[in-house]
């Protein structure tokens, strides 16, 4: 009876250990998913004017909801939506800003995405 008791706290201190080091991921993944910026620097990095600020803000945020769901989403499909989630806000951006901006915000974002480990 005592072995089995034991044999019993055991399995549940494993599966314990097991989860806590899960949730701890997980949240270590939704940290790099996550992709707000200051926007006030933003502004100033890219010299924005104002009705830049405001549209590049919009943007800013559809692509922080998208990333959002890339970061629930399961593995398999992770990388394709993240991919999406880029793409489409390139798209805008080269929409709203002018060639060099564009420049540097691809930089920006490129340079965010190698550190978070997004980008493969």
């Amino acid at each position: 009876m005592k072995r089995l008791f034991l044999t019993v706290v055991a399995a549940i201190t494993l599966t314990a250990t097991f989860a806590k080091d899960e949730k701890a991921n997980n949240v270590n993944n939704a940290n790099a998913y996550d992709m707000t910026v200051n926007m006030s620097k933003l502004g100033d990095a890219l010299k924005l004017t104002v009705d830049q600020m405001e549209s590049v803000a919009d943007v800013h945020r559809t692509f922080c909801g998208e990333m959002l769901v890339a970061s629930q989403a399961n593995e398999d499909d992770r990388d394709a939506l993240v991919k999406k989630a880029v793409n489409k806000d390139l798209k805008y951006m080269h929409y709203l800003l002018n060639e060099k901006q564009y420049r540097t915000y691809v930089m920006l974002l490129n340079t965010t995405l190698n550190n978070r480990g997004l980008n493969k």
